[in-house]
Formats: structure tokens, C-alpha cells, sequence
């Protein structure tokens, strides 16, 4: 059934998390060399890879005489500076060894969140694989501040997937992938090989905790996992440190755990307006308008909007959420924040009327608008 599901996956991209990279001691050398062997086998075997890879910080935290986590932000990014260098030296020299080459490629989420800027990086990295050369992505955390993160690097290998149209997302972590209980706790722990849809039963199944190396636990492998399915594309959670596991995955062994994609996915812009671009504001709706938007498929009109938060300008994405704020979409905002608070609550042909002029009836038209709330949940 395996070989079956990856029969279709040319391109792939590929996570590896601190966990798997790194000790307390620092970036672990000979496994960015043992998976880089593998990943240049893969290349062997046709197949295009892009790598999202965790570690910097856990690479060059050592050599600032830095022992756990970095507690400060500045902390942070001097350890992520130094240790990015030592990363990519791996990865070249390994790469160079098998006759490939990388290239480094270090992303914010305005890089993301930005149109122009997200068509840019997908063009750059589109035009590194038609060259033979494999993409190295990270967050870049020398410049980063906490509004412009992606949280983890688990969210931005999801999101280097759609932007990439890859065929298949894979997660490199340090277990062997998704359990129905804890098995640190229970000795009887089942591990999980498929799963059809990423539920609010199965998000808990993942629990809130995290590494001490890395940002990321379980938790935000199933959010990038739900994320992958709704670009229509698959992902695969296998334990890195099992020696050669990627050959193991695309031999078609029962590896980890496969979470399959979304039956109905979204198209490249509205999966960029959910999860790329960040909100600026807040719209709340009032229930004839929220109900026209999720049950019967509608754009948002200014009839149906009776309150604003936050600040926005035309173009820009807006959080929908009912009268208690309680989100249940996302939308590009054809109006500002000053035009939208004179049209709120009135009809579509008082808006000419109101402000001089008008761009369009819509507040936010239905094919800038996607749905963050799932109509149906699993009762169990």
C-alpha cells in the first residue's frame, strides 16, 4: 500500500528538527552527513528534494558558551549566526562528495506573507531544482522577531511545500511518529501508521510538549500535517535517527506515520491567504453574514459586518469572526480600515454614496476568502 501512495512523488520536501541533528553538545556532524548520503541517494534516484532544516541555533549556541536554550532573543540569533554557517558546510561538503550541490535559502514570514515576495522565493527555489541544486531553507533567526516567525520550523516546511508544490511532505523527528498515547509513559503505546484527517481526537493525541533543542513537538508536526493535506499533498512522519530511514520510505516500507492528503484541497491563493499571509485586523460578523459566508458559499458584505478590530489596509488579510470573536475565516480586505468602519452595516449600493466612490460590492469577495473552521468534525 505504501509503494502505491508514493508512486506519485517526484518532488519532496524533506524536515529535519533539531532533535535529529543535534545533541546538548551541539550540531550532531556525522548524522547531517549520514541523512545528507541519503538525500543525495534519492537525488540518484530522480527524484527533486528540497531540505528544511532545524539546528542553527543548537549548532552555534557551544561557542558562546551557551549551555540549554537561549533565554534572550539576541542570544538566539548570535548562536543562530554562527550556527547556520556550520550547517550548511555540512550539507555542502556531503552534497559535493555525491557530485550535488545546495543552496542556502533563509525566509521570514514577511517573505511569505508578501505576494510579490512569495512569488520570488518560490521562482528562486523553482530555478535552483531545475539547475540539479538542492534547496536549504530555514528561518532566518538572525533577523527574526517574534511578529515575523513562523513559530516553527515544522509550520514553514508545511508552508515550503505549498509554495513549491511539492508532492509530498516528510518530517524527520526523533520518534518513531504518531502514537495513541505517549509512549514515554505507556509501554503499550501503539504507533499509528495512517491517518485519514488530522481531527481535534487526533490533534490530542499529540499533546503540548516540545524538545529541549527545538521549538516543535508533536503538536506542531500534526498542524504542518494538516496544513500539507489541505495543498492536496501527503506527509510522512519517521523517526531520523533510524539509519537510512528515507531509502526505507521510498522502498515502500511501513515506516512512521502517513497522514493522507485532503480530498478536497485548497487552491495555491487560498492556502497562502490561511496560512502565509498574516492577518492585520479583526471583522466581526454578525450571524446572517457569517452564515451567507460558510453555509451557502457567499462574499462578505458590508451588511453584514458590526464591528472592527485591529488595523488594515486595502489588500490586506482580515480575520472573519462572529460576534463573540470567535474566527471562522480568513479574507483579502477590498476596503481600509477608515473606509470600512463608514461602510460597516450599511447596503452595497449606499457604498458610492457613502465614500465617493466604490471598488466593489464585496467586503471581502468569496475567491479571496477561505474558511479556518471545519463544517463537520468526527463525533468520537
Amino acid at each position: 500500500m505504501r509503494k502505491a501512495l508514493l508512486s506519485h512523488v517526484k518532488r519532496v520536501v524533506v524536515k529535519i528538527g533539531s532533535g535529529v541533528i543535534s545533541t546538548v553538545d551541539g550540531l550532531d556532524e556525522a548524522r547531517v552527513a549520514s541523512i545528507s548520503k541519503d538525500v543525495c541517494e534519492l537525488l540518484d534516484r530522480g527524484l527533486e528534494v528540497i531540505l528544511v532544516s532545524s539546528g542553527a541555533v543548537a549548532a552555534g549556541k557551544g561557542q558562546l558558551g551557551i549551555n540549554g536554550r537561549p533565554q534572550t532573543i539576541p542570544q538566539k540569533q548570535a548562536a543562530a549566526a554562527i550556527g547556520q554557517t556550520r550547517i550548511i558546510r555540512e550539507y555542502k561538503e556531503t552534497f559535493n562528495t555525491h557530485g550535488y550541490n545546495v543552496a542556502q535559502v533563509l525566509l521570514t514570514r514577511d517573505d511569505l506573507s508578501n505576494r510579490r515576495r512569495y512569488l520570488n522565493a518560490r521562482n528562486t527555489m523553482m530555478t535552483l531544482l531545475e539547475y540539479g541544486v538542492t534547496p536549504v531553507v530555514n528561518e532566518n533567526d538572525t533577523v527574526v522577531v517574534e511578529e515575523i516567525r513562523f513559530g516553527d520550523n515544522d509550520n514553514l516546511s508545511a508552508l515550503v511545500t505549498s509554495l513549491i508544490e511539492a508532492d509530498m511532505l516528510i518530517i524527520l523527528s526523533d520518534v518513531d511518529g504518531l502514537y495513541d498515547s505517549n509512549p514515554a509513559e505507556n509501554p503499550n503505546a501503539e504507533l499509528i501508521p495512517v491517518v485519514e484527517r488530522v481531527t481535534p481526537r487526533i490533534e490530542a493525541m499529540g499533546g503540548t510538549t516540545r524538545g529541549s533543542l527545538g521549538t516543535g513537538g508533536m503538536a506542531t508536526k500534526l498542524k504542518a500535517a494538516k496544513r500539507a493535506a489541505l495543498s492536496g499533498v501527503g506527509t510522512l512522519i519517521v523517526n531520523g535517527r533510524t539509519p537510512h530511514v528515507l531509502q526505507q520510505v521510498f522502498d515502500g516500507e511501513d515506516v512512521g506515520t502517513y497522514f493522507l492528503p485532503a480530498q478536497s484541497k485548497l487552491t495555491a491563493k487560498k492556502h497562502w491567504i490561511a496560512f502565509s499571509k498574516k492577518p492585520r485586523g479583526k471583522l466581526l460578523i454578525d450571524d446572517g453574514g457569517r452564515k451567507a459566508v460558510i453555509e451557502r458559499g457567499k462574499s462578505l458584505l458590508p451588511s453584514g459586518i458590526c464591528g472592527v478590530d485591529g488595523g488594515f489596509e486595502r489588500g490586506d488579510a482580515v480575520r472573519l469572526c462572529d460576534r463573540d470573536g470567535n474566527e471562522f475565516a480568513r479574507g483579502v480586505i477590498a476596503y481600509s480600515l477608515a473606509e470600512t468602519l463608514q461602510i460597516m452595516g450599511k447596503q452595497c449600493s449606499e457604498i458610492a454614496t457613502i465614500l465617493g466612490y466604490k471598488y466593489r460590492d464585496e467586503v471581502v469577495c468569496r475567491d479571496d476568502l477561505v474558511l479556518t473552521i471545519e463544517n463537520e468534525e468526527e463525533s468520537d
